[in-house]
């Protein structure tokens, strides 16, 4: 932005203060705009007179013709006739114009998408949080709100930006349906109404619909594309809904009428569906997923060959953009339009699907936060550019994580940072399940999206304590980083959902059984787990009870929730597996009374607002194979039969080197805010060329340490290296490193995995991919020197023990 303010967007007092401008009191102004202009223009004008109401307690007149006394002026460039477009906004994307005068504030956007950012912009200097309703942050009371600044916003960072609401069943379709939208008992437009308020306050400009099979697909209810073209949203739509057709809906597509979902032997029928729906919504600004999957999120139907797929592919390329030049009325390479190699669909185009070169190639992480692959040099240049899916939620193998926020927001920073530097500019979309309790990840992810550079390695992990303590109370932001870096850590070490241990759609059975856990009570692993969680847990609750009800209710929809049950679910965990190792009835009884508090919290949830948010809220998914819902079994007698599996444990040695002792210069970098101690070495930058790291001349850091531990007459030290599972950045690079020990030749370590293997799920389960190593070591030298040597650029090392 021009005017360079960190989280600016959430500090009333910065925003007063952005430049000397006249203040004008908002509660006796006219609002004015040109009944000509967009129509979202009206709407805005609309919003903010009841932004301000609930403010001032005083509702605004909204007028089309000329007022008296202090006005808004509200116009889009072109649109309007009552403002003039400003050189600094003319022909740019999204852009707005701030300028007050005595008695007069003037908001000019560059387009209506533009004009609504400006709205938004003072509606929060006022005091109304994009999550005003969402998450019932209190409005700040003012009869006299003053508001004056000149201020005028660049380009978004991210061209279009916007949410996907997935794996619905459990949480945004039990409460539409059985709560907020009863009536229809489904998600419609009512929802997204709300929905698309908050996406357009929160700067975004498009939205993938929630596609479940138990929810009716988005078109069902044509009302719902209403609301969203109201809102000025976009609606795009998930890998698997080509040209937006939900084919996970019976409605949209029925096997038992329609056949398969075969383009080879049944394509006439596909076609005949793309080229209603594209009719159907022709006149809507929209964006659309072209190519095709099997049904819902499975494979591609026909040959399983990938360069025969991709033959296929490139046919349905061809007739999705005629259909498409059709009905829009332009050629097919001025159509938005997203190709997503996800899963299946990346081996066949890298078996040389040929994608025409205005369609936005979308990247997509593992499904576990970690990219898997970002754009090369050539994609780079492709007309259509690239983007961006990234997973907060998600259902599948080895198991989902649905119930809570626990990525770490520096590890987010990290990955879409190097999706953004390849060239991932053009598209960035967020799985975020149900929206709620995944409020911190989302506002995060879209504010990077709006202006990255506002964000940097020394500041991500430190963003969403900021943000809270400009809602709560700065005097909290020290106990709000507290909290979150320790809520983050221990998730990291295992997310609360994968604390019974237990796999989904694992092949061997066992596997996907309830287990005890790898933390230990003989070596108090366990025993600092809950430690740690008991501390946050009554750190927010300190808070809460030190704020008034209304904010204190805010948080705990964001923050608080999610914090105490995390505790109690590890709390029901690891007590059953104390119970499993001693019989006591003690341990059992403190499982159940964790188990008993999950319910507890939910139900508080539940009966907030008077029921406002009942049935939005669960942990549990019965319909599908998760089981750390359940109640663990509990036994009267020690027993072995819940212990975890030796293969299914990861090696770690007692001693630890501190690979942080030394100072890391550029081309290495300290990242805190992710790894197991909560701290990573970076070695390189991610998009940098790749180095021979055999060569013991190459960049390389050294770690001196004096091994402590090693026995008498030693003659060599065995190292377990912990990395971060990162994948190779794009096809034809890896992610090797080399390692020596005082000076000899390195050794390399790489990690050759595949997606779904079981390497790759032990890794993704615990964040970590561990290298066991061993060096001949003089041990009449005390010290020595461990050398971490660049390979592939932006591997990151979290901890090295020894033995």
């Amino acid at each position: 932005m021009k005017i360079k303010l960190f989280l600016v967007a959430f500090a009333s007092a910065l925003f007063m203060t952005a430049c000397d401008a006249p203040k004008v009191d908002l509660s006796e102004v006219t609002i004015v705009y040109d009944a000509s202009d967009d129509p979202l223009t009206a709407l805005m004008a609309e919003t903010l007179a009841g932004d301000i109401e609930m403010v001032s307690g005083l509702r605004p007149a909204v007028s089309t013709e000329p007022a008296d006394g202090p006005v808004v002026v509200l116009g889009t460039a072109g649109g309007s006739s009552i403002v003039e477009c400003p050189e600094d906004i003319a022909g740019k994307w999204e852009t707005y114009c701030i300028n007050t005068e005595k008695g007069r504030v003037e908001v000019v956007g560059s387009d209506p998408r533009g004009l609504a950012y400006g709205v938004f912009r003072i509606s929060e200097a006022i005091g109304v949080n994009p999550w005003y309703w969402w998450s019932d942050v209190p409005v700040k009371a003012d009869k006299s709100p003053l508001y004056g600044e000149d201020f005028v916003s660049d380009e978004p960072s991210v061209k279009y930006r916007g949410v996907f609401i997935n794996d619905e069943d459990w949480g945004m379709k039990t409460w539409s349906e059985r709560n907020f939208e009863k009536e229809l008992g489904d998600i419609g437009p009512k929802t997204y109404d709300k929905v698309c308020e908050l996406m357009l306050r929160l700067k975004a400009n498009m939205l993938a619909p929630a596609m479940h099979t138990c929810t009716g697909a988005f078109y069902s209810h044509p009302e719902s594309q209403v609301m969203a073209d109201k809102w000025g949203i976009m609606i795009t739509t998930s890998h698997c809904e080509p040209l937006l057709i939900n084919n996970a809906a019976p409605t949209e597509w029925d096997t038992a009428v329609d056949g398969e979902w075969n383009y080879l032997t049944n394509g006439d029928r596909i076609v005949k569906k793309f080229d209603d729906r594209i009719r159907e919504t022709a006149q809507y600004d929209n964006i659309y997923t072209t190519g095709m999957r099997g049904l819902h999120d499975e494979a591609m139907k026909g040959s399983e060959d990938p360069s025969v797929r991709a033959r296929t592919l490139e046919k349905v390329f061809e007739v999705q953009r005629q259909i498409l030049e059709k009905y829009k009325g332009m050629p097919a390479d001025q159509i938005r339009q997203i190709f997503v190699p996800y899963k299946e669909t990346l081996d066949i185009y890298d078996a040389g699907l040929v994608v025409p070169e205005d369609i936005t190639l979308v990247w997509t992480d593992d499904n576990y936060g970690y990219m898997k692959r970002v754009p090369n040099e050539q994609e780079r240049r492709r007309s259509g550019g690239n983007g961006v899916y990234y997973h907060l939620s998600y259902l599948g193998t080895p198991h989902d994580y649905l119930w809570m926020n626990t990525t770490a927001p520096m590890l987010m920073y990290e990955e879409l940072k190097k999706a953004y530097d390849a060239g991932a500019d053009r598209y960035w979309l967020l799985n975020v399940g149900d929206i709620k309790p995944m409020e911190l990840g989302i506002q995060m992810f879209m504010d990077m999206a709006w202006d990255i550079d506002e964000f940097s390695y020394e500041n991500a992990n430190t963003y969403q304590a900021e943000w809270l303590s400009s809602l709560f109370g700065n005097k909290h932001k020290d106990s709000f980083q507290t909290i979150l870096d320790e809520y983050y850590r221990l998730a990291w070490d295992r997310k609360p959902e994968y604390m019974g241990y237990e796999r989904e759609w694992d092949p061997i059975p066992s596997n996907n059984e309830l287990m005890d856990s790898d933390y230990s009570f003989e070596d108090g692993s366990a025993q600092e787990r809950l430690a740690s969680y008991k501390t946050i847990s009554d750190k927010c609750e300190d808070i809460m009870r030190a704020l008034p009800e209304d904010q204190a209710t805010a948080l705990f929809e964001m923050l608080g929730y999610s914090v105490k049950s995390a505790y109690q679910m590890n709390l029901k965990f690891l007590m059953a597996q104390r119970n499993h190792e001693t019989g006591s009835r003690e341990y059992a009884d403190a499982a159940v009374a964790a188990n008993d508090s999950i319910q507890t919290l939910i139900d508080e949830f539940h009966a907030i607002e008077d029921g406002k948010w009942d049935q939005m809220i669960s942990e549990v998914p019965p319909g599908f194979c998760a089981k750390y819902q359940m109640m663990p079994e509990l036994v009267s007698e020690p027993t072995e039969r819940f212990k975890l599996p030796d293969f299914l444990t990861y090696t770690e040695f007692p001693d630890k080197i501190d690979i942080f002792s030394s100072e890391a210069k550029a081309p290495f970098r300290i990242l805190e805010g992710m790894g197991t101690d909560w701290k990573v070495l970076q070695l390189g930058e991610p998009l940098d060329d790749a180095r021979n790291p055999c060569n013991a001349s190459s960049d390389r850091i050294d770690i001196s340490f004096t091994p402590d531990a090693l026995p008498e007459g030693s003659t060599e030290i065995t190292l377990c290296i912990s990395t971060v599972p990162m994948w190779p950045v794009y096809e034809g690079r890896s992610n090797s490193f080399g390692v020596s020990l005082d000076g000899c030749a390195p050794v390399i370590c790489e990690n050759i995995v595949k997606e779904w293997d079981e390497p790759w799920k032990m890794q993704v389960s615990e964040n970590r991919k561990e290298y066991v190593v061993t060096f001949p070591i003089d041990a009449s030298v005390r010290e020595h020197t461990l050398s971490f040597h660049i390979g592939d650029p932006g591997q990151l090392i979290q901890k090295v023990t020894y033995r």
